[in-house]
């Protein structure tokens, strides 16, 4: 049995995706929360596009700070004993991805502050390929938790709900407001292109 990728779109009755100013609002109430590494994450999948399995799985040596890219190799899924890495979707979801600088200067100064946390738990040397999305025994995040914590922001202050899912859906619709073509948005999400019959 093949293990289950984590994709699930909870509530597709609304629109699952912000507009920009509804993002840049839903970033600056993240920012203010104590959770530093949510909001890294929640900017990280706004602003690449990345699915959720794909972003809970990258490790710092897929992000090449003087490149400005992040590459994508590998899933998070849940397979029969827990959590497991597995190859992405499909052959177009193995891809190298542009990232704008303002996103890597805070992956930057999360790496910092995530050493600081490892060397308070006595761990800053236990991964080869350190997670950039660890928990606190510096494993696999699980994916359920993104769900709590994009619905504590979005309960507190007030936002529309939309699911983890729904900011790869923002970024894609933000990609064709910026003059992207279907190929390359394709391309830069990891999806199949589809051909016509």
């Amino acid at each position: 049995m093949m293990p289950k990728v984590l994709e699930k779109v909870e509530n597709e009755e609304e629109a699952n995706f912000y507009e920009k100013e509804e993002l840049i609002e839903f970033l600056e109430c993240a920012k203010k929360e104590v959770n530093f590494k949510a909001y890294v994450l929640f900017r990280l999948l706004a602003f690449s596009g990345f699915r959720k399995g794909e972003a809970l799985a990258l490790t710092w040596s897929d992000i090449d700070f003087n490149k400005n890219t992040i590459r994508v190799n590998k899933a998070l899924a849940r397979g029969k004993d827990g959590l497991i890495l597995q190859p992405p979707k499909n052959k177009k979801s193995n891809r190298v991805v542009d990232m704008d600088e303002k996103t890597l200067s805070i992956l930057k100064e999360w790496k910092s502050e995530q050493k600081v946390n490892l060397k308070i738990l006595s761990l800053q040397n236990l991964k080869k390929k350190q997670l950039v999305f660890n928990n606190q025994k510096n494993e696999f995040t699980q994916p359920s938790k993104t769900t709590r914590w994009l619905t504590h922001i979005q309960n507190k202050y007030g936002l529309r709900k939309i699911t983890t899912h729904g900011l790869r859906h923002t970024h894609c619709s933000l990609c064709f407001e910026a003059g992207m073509s279907m190929k390359e948005v394709q391309d830069r999400l990891g999806h199949k292109l589809f051909k016509r019959r």
